[in-house]
């Protein structure tokens, strides 16, 4: 099984597959810690809980590839949550899955006040479900697994 996380500013999505890598879903939303490890802690707790292989965290780089500063927050977050775990981290590429996310809770009826606790989970689970598609398709895994020594 493996986890999906997408970091953002003010709260994390969480997804996971099943034990088949087949399908993602949803499994929460968890508050961004900047002060202490609670966000980390609270997520290396699923994955212990879930008895995950490896985690896919979500890479937003801007449209023409370059990194942003959100960019180095994922990976500051992905580099604490592979120093909490003992599982490898994948980076995974997941430019416009905010906004992808955004269209499915639209086009589901969901008005935007009332997608702001779920969004996080729903783009978690499209950063996981492609990945999985992705490695279906090529053989490969997605992304690039995380040097937690690179940029140091």
């Amino acid at each position: 099984m493996r986890l999906g996380v997408d970091v953002g500013k003010a709260r994390i999505g969480v997804a996971r597959c099943d034990l088949h890598a087949m399908l993602a879903t949803p499994v929460e939303t968890v508050p961004r810690d900047h002060a202490g490890t609670a966000d980390v802690d609270r997520i290396a707790g699923i994955a212990a809980e879930l008895d995950v292989v490896e985690v896919i965290v979500g890479l937003p780089l801007a449209l023409s590839g370059a990194t942003t500063a959100s960019t180095n927050d994922a990976v500051a977050f992905a580099r604490a949550l592979h120093a909490a775990l003992t599982v490898p981290v994948r980076l995974v590429d997941e430019r416009l899955t905010t906004v992808t996310a955004q269209s499915a809770l639209r086009s589901s009826g969901r008005s935007a006040k009332t997608q702001r606790p779920v969004v996080d989970q729903v783009a978690a689970t499209i950063i996981l479900q492609h990945a999985l598609d992705s490695e279906r398709a090529s053989g490969r895994p997605a992304g690039s697994l995380l040097d937690p020594t690179e940029g140091t």
